[in-house]
């Protein structure tokens, strides 16, 4: 898993609530059984028209002062529905480090962490702002840091956000439950040892 510790990108804004995880990766392409892949089906109902294949320029991906972009910003409730990991397969394959939103739903929070994408939670007045610069000043830049736990732009913006530290040490030394796992390897083996000896 990449791990994340500063990231600097173009923010994406998507002014939607309880968008779910269907809609982020829909049902037709979880047939895939890589986790990579999936981005080109990101929000594909949104971003294409009913061919699958024309782009939709009216979405606000589609816009190309967010070509690029690696930070996401949502409303309420995003990633609600489905337990399905491959949303933020989807979401990491396009190329977003991280989802900035007012909530998230428990599952693919938890599911971010474990894939190497950092879900933050602000107000809904912050994220208010945040919408409000990227309107103004496209294409808009935040800078995001995991060890001090804040937002920032060039421009004087700071936000702070709160982390699990548990989590947030994970996610700085891109350990998933694997590699977290394979850190007592040693003690693992020694058991396996005694066991069959």
């Amino acid at each position: 898993m990449q791990s994340f510790n500063t990231h600097s990108g173009i923010a994406a804004t998507l002014d939607r609530a309880n968008v779910d995880t269907d809609q982020i990766i829909p049902k037709q392409f979880l047939k895939r059984i890589e986790r990579t892949g999936f981005g080109q089906f990101l929000f594909y109902d949104w971003r294409f028209h009913d061919d699958g294949v024309t782009p939709n320029p009216e979405f606000e991906l589609n816009q190309p002062h967010v070509e690029g972009a690696s930070i996401l910003v949502a409303r309420q409730n995003f990633g609600s529905g489905s337990s399905r990991e491959h949303a933020v397969w989807a979401l990491d394959d396009y190329g977003f480090r991280a989802v900035i939103a007012p909530s998230f739903a428990d599952i693919f929070y938890n599911n971010c962490f474990k894939n190497g994408v950092l879900p933050i939670v602000l107000s809904e007045s912050e994220v208010d702002e945040i919408f409000r610069r990227a309107e103004a000043n496209a294409p808009y830049r935040l800078m995001v840091d995991l060890e001090e736990q804040t937002i920032r732009d060039d421009q004087g913006l700071e936000f702070r956000f709160e982390i699990d530290p548990s989590r947030r040490h994970n996610l700085m030394h891109g350990l998933d439950d694997i590699a977290q796992t394979l850190q007592h390897e040693d003690k693992i083996s020694a058991y396996e040892a005694a066991r069959t000896g």
